[in-house]
């Protein structure tokens, strides 16, 4: 039974604001939501029983707690006298001392106080605190996960590289942040899909395979051209394949098959070793859409229609047109070029459109920063078709990655020519530092990422500083099954030391970290909290024994600290394992 549940059990046996203890339920693990749906019972009960005078619509449908700067004022506070002071006519630290009256009669809590100009403190029990590593224990793995997006259907496109090369650093962010971003919102209760958008069609690719074509005559690359080790690696391939399969050497045929030649196989074998690497850097996608299907299956031609009769496309100059600065876009855009052609604007319809057509709720788009002025016209496009811009689409901008190493920029790929990739990242720092390094930033800062740093086993690594947290509560975890110290009977209120409390309160925020992060759509929060917990696990391990001394047998404390212990490991698996980021069991 849950503890919203447990609570309207004990409403039952009475209809005052203070609650008998001897009829209150045994509060388990108590988290900030349980606190703050306990807050709100109180409020609400303070109205109807005339205590508090507030119109049934003044009454807020949630009410937060934050943790206190200083330990000192207690393990919760919320300012929710503040907020509603005014509209009940009452001073602030009056409706404060109201509702801290009530609360302190409840099971569970230790003491509250009123502090400042209204600010409610409150402590809980030693017993009530530490049932949450029983919780979190009993949870396991989906300790963290809500149900916050339950019954939403969202289309996540992130990464979508021109397959022209491989995956630079900017891709490599995306790579990170999208499928953490995945992830997160799968465990808010969403239906997911990873979507890579696979753009074979347009000039990019022209200019790819004419490069192609050139390397493979021995000639330089055009001007307008891809360099690098990779376009001859390329080159030869379609060559060798060509050659296996018993087909004329591409060099042979007319110039104009020669590069068409090199473009089809050319591209599959570039978007081969894409896939690759993203399943290497643990990035899967559900779906690989090439933009080729939108001109071919007629979902352009559907889309224009559908706006058509929507009264939004117009023709000028030989050409169609959207009218998008009726949905505040700086100016109208082109749809179907003056020479018939399809603008690049009248993919980006038909593939939204596409997108809620398959059940998408909210299609999700990450994109680089020199994408900034494409939002104005996606959300005008969005208006367009009906939707709500931001809620039915969301457009995510991120900006630049650098490598730094000594100090100075690392600029160029032995492989890649004129950019640094993914793979110069992963043979630099392997997998779990790169994930970790490019989602604990968010995604509108620019981020150097510094070689020297991710390769060193300090505490100024902040993924190692993690992941040896974890590496910790697994060694403390051997040493006390040896010591007979394991997950036995279980007495919360042992649970007494300052750090016990600092760090069960750490162990609290999880699931408000995760739900948050999955609303914002903003890993990186998850990232900046497994350091903090990291920190206040290692302050408490120097200063709380899980294992008895020579001159000890082992008791109620040990056994306590063990499952305090291994909840600090679930809590930094479960955060790692969000970010895409193993949690080792040594180091």
């Amino acid at each position: 039974m849950t503890l919203l549940a447990l609570w309207g059990k004990a409403n039952r046996f009475s209809n005052t604001g203070y609650r008998s203890r001897r009829f209150a339920p045994k509060i388990r693990g108590v988290t900030p939501k349980d606190l703050e749906k306990l807050i709100h019972e109180v409020l609400t009960g303070s109205v109807s029983e005339g205590a508090v005078e507030l119109a049934a619509e003044d009454i807020p449908e949630e009410v937060t707690v934050e943790r206190p700067r200083s330990r000192e004022h207690g393990d919760w506070a919320t300012n929710i006298a503040m907020r509603l002071a005014k509209k009940a006519g009452m001073n602030p630290r009056q409706l404060a001392q109201i509702l801290a009256d009530r609360l302190a009669a409840r099971e569970g809590i230790s003491e509250v106080e009123v502090a400042g100009p209204g600010f409610i403190n409150i402590r809980l029990e030693a017993a009530s605190a530490g049932e949450l590593a029983r919780t979190i224990l009993e949870a396991g793995s989906s300790y963290g996960h809500n149900d916050s997006k339950a019954g939403t259907k969202v289309n996540l496109e992130y990464v979508s590289a021109n397959p022209t090369g491989p995956i630079h650093l900017g891709g490599a962010r995306w790579a990170a942040v999208g499928d953490s971003m995945a992830r997160l919102l799968k465990a808010a209760g969403a239906e997911v899909t990873r979507e890579y958008y696979f753009n074979d069609h347009g000039a990019q690719i022209d200019r790819f395979a004419r490069s192609l074509y050139a390397r493979a005559k021995g000639e330089p690359a055009p001007e307008d051209g891809y360099g690098g080790q990779y376009i001859e690696d390329i080159a030869n391939q379609v060559m060798q394949d060509a050659s296996a399969a018993g087909e004329p050497n591409p060099l042979d045929l007319p110039a104009e098959d020669a590069v068409e030649a090199f473009r089809a196989r050319g591209v599959e074998l570039m978007f081969a070793e894409i896939k690759e690497k993203l399943s290497e850097f643990r990035a899967e996608f559900d779906v690989f859409f090439h933009e080729d299907s939108l001109h071919e299956s007629g979902a352009v031609d559907h889309a224009i229609e559908v706006l058509r009769e929507r009264g939004h496309i117009f023709e000028q100059d030989g050409a169609l047109w959207l009218r998008t600065t009726d949905f505040g876009d700086d100016k109208d855009r082109v749809v179907i070029k003056s020479d018939g052609d399809a603008a690049y604007f009248a993919g980006d319809l038909a593939y939204y459109l596409d997108k809620r057509g398959r059940g998408a709720d909210q299609a999700v788009l990450l994109l680089g920063a020199d994408h900034h002025g494409y939002i104005g016209r996606m959300m005008a496009m969005c208006e367009a078709f009906g939707d709500v811009p931001h809620e039915n689409l969301e457009i995510l901008i991120g900006q630049m990655v650098n490598l730094v190493r000594s100090g100075k920029p690392v600029r160029m790929s032995k492989r890649a020519g004129t950019i640094v990739s993914l793979d110069d990242l992963l043979d630099a720092v392997g997998v779990d530092a790169a994930r970790y390094s490019l989602v604990r930033a968010s995604m509108d800062q620019n981020l150097d990422i510094d070689l020297d740093l991710l390769s060193q086993n300090t505490n100024d690594n902040p993924v190692y500083y993690v992941q040896y947290a974890h590496a910790r509560t697994v060694n403390v975890g051997r040493n006390a099954d040896e010591h007979g110290v394991t997950r036995g009977e279980f007495d919360p209120a042992e649970l007494s030391h300052a750090a016990d409390a600092q760090l069960l309160g750490v162990l609290a925020e999880f699931p408000a970290v995760v739900a948050q992060a999955a609303q914002f759509l903003e890993p990186h929060r998850v990232a900046r909290y497994l350091e903090t917990l990291a920190g206040a696990y290692h302050t408490w391990y120097a200063q709380c024994r899980v294992t008895p001394r020579a001159d000890e047998e082992v008791n109620a404390g040990h056994v306590a600290r063990r499952w305090l212990n291994d909840a600090v490991s679930q809590v930094l698996a479960n955060g790692l394992g969000l970010l895409g980021v193993s949690a080792p069991e040594r180091m």
